[in-house]
C-alpha cells in the first residue's frame, strides 16, 4: 500500500522545538509513515532538530510549499523571478537537510488569485524557472511534482491536462501532483486526471470538498481511490486539511481558512488514516 501521510497543519501552526516534537510525535503515534512540512519560509526550519525528531521517531517527510508575489518565478519581472527561486533554493536545501524525498506544491507560480490570464512570458520564466528546479532536485536526490490547483489559485495550470503540457515544455523530469480537493473543482472527474497522469503521478493530496472530515463532503473518494489502486502509483498519498483551529500566520489567510471545521486535530487525523488504510488496500 502506498505510503499514508498527514499535513502538518493538522497539528501545529507553526514549527518551534514544542510544536515540531507535538507534531511528528503524533503523526508517528497515529500510524502515518510521513509527515508534510509546509515551507514557505525555509528559514524557519531547523533542519537539525527537525531531523533528530524524525530519526528518533522513525518517520518519514515530505516538502511543500508556495510562492507569494514577492517571490512569484511566473513574474514579468526579472527581480521577483530570482528572489523566487532563490526561495526554491533555500526550501529544497532544507528538504534535502531533513531528508525528505518529494518537494511538491505551488513552486511554479504564486498561490493566488490572479486577476487575468497568464501571459506568454509569464510562462516562460515559470518554465524556465521548473526546468532549472528539476535540475536542483536530481541533483539533490529529492523528487519533484508540481500540485495542480483551482482557478482561484494560480493561472497556469488549473488540471491535470494543462500541468502535463507545462511540464512537457520544461523539459524535465517533473512529476504531477494531483489534489482531490482541487480536482474536485475543475476536473471532470475523480478518475481521469489519475489516468491521464499515468506513470508521471508523483504526489497526491487527500482532501475533503470543504476540507475538513473525510467522507462528509462531496468528493468522490470511492472512485478516486480505486483509481489510485487500479494506478501503477506507489508514491505518497497525503491527508491535508485546514481548520481555524490551527493557524498559519500566512498559509491560513492565502487559503481562505475561516471556518473552524474540526478542533481535535488527532481525532480527525486518526479518521483520515483509517478512511485512507480502508480504500488503498487491495481487492
Amino acid at each position: 500500500m502506498n505510503p499514508l501521510g498527514v499535513h502538518a497543519l493538522v497539528w501545529v501552526g507553526d514549527w518551534s522545538d514544542k510544536s515540531a516534537q507535538f507534531a511528528i510525535e503524533s503523526t508517528k503515534e497515529v500510524g502515518f509513515d510521513l509527515i508534510e512540512l509546509a515551507l514557505l519560509d525555509p528559514s524557519a526550519t531547523d533542519i537539525a532538530m527537525t531531523k533528530q525528531l524524525l530519526d528518533d521517531n522513525g518517520l518519514g517527510v515530505t516538502a511543500s510549499l508556495g510562492l507569494d508575489d514577492d517571490a512569484d518565478v511566473s513574474s514579468e519581472d526579472p527581480a521577483v523571478v530570482a528572489r523566487g527561486r532563490d526561495r526554491l533554493a533555500a526550501a529544497l536545501e532544507v528538504a534535502h537537510g531533513i531528508g525528505a524525498t518529494h518537494l511538491c506544491g505551488v513552486l511554479y507560480s504564486a498561490l493566488r488569485k490572479y486577476p487575468h490570464p497568464a501571459s506568454e512570458l509569464s510562462r516562460q520564466n515559470s518554465v524556465a524557472a521548473m526546468a532549472w528546479l528539476a535540475e536542483q532536485c536530481s541533483a539533490a536526490g529529492v523528487k519533484l511534482s508540481l500540485e495542480v490547483v483551482n482557478r482561484y489559485e494560480t493561472n497556469i495550470a488549473n488540471t491535470a491536462e494543462e500541468m502535463l503540457d507545462f511540464i512537457d515544455q520544461t523539459g524535465a523530469d517533473i512529476g504531477v501532483h494531483l489534489d482531490s480537493y482541487h480536482m474536485n473543482i475543475e476536473e471532470n472527474g475523480l478518475v481521469e486526471p489519475v489516468q491521464q497522469t499515468g506513470s508521471r503521478l508523483g504526489y497526491v493530496h487527500i482532501g475533503e470538498s470543504h476540507r475538513g472530515y473525510l467522507g462528509t463532503g462531496n468528493v468522490d473518494f470511492d472512485s478516486l481511490f480505486g483509481a489510485i489502486r487500479d494506478s501503477d502509483y506507489d508514491g505518497p498519498v497525503t491527508f491535508e486539511s485546514f481548520s481555524s483551529a490551527v493557524v498559519h500566520p500566512s498559509l491560513s489567510n492565502t487559503l481562505a481558512v475561516w471556518r473552524n471545521l474540526w478542533e481535535d486535530g488527532r481525532d480527525l487525523a486518526t479518521h483520515a488514516h483509517a478512511f485512507m488504510a480502508e480504500r488503498l488496500a487491495p481487492r
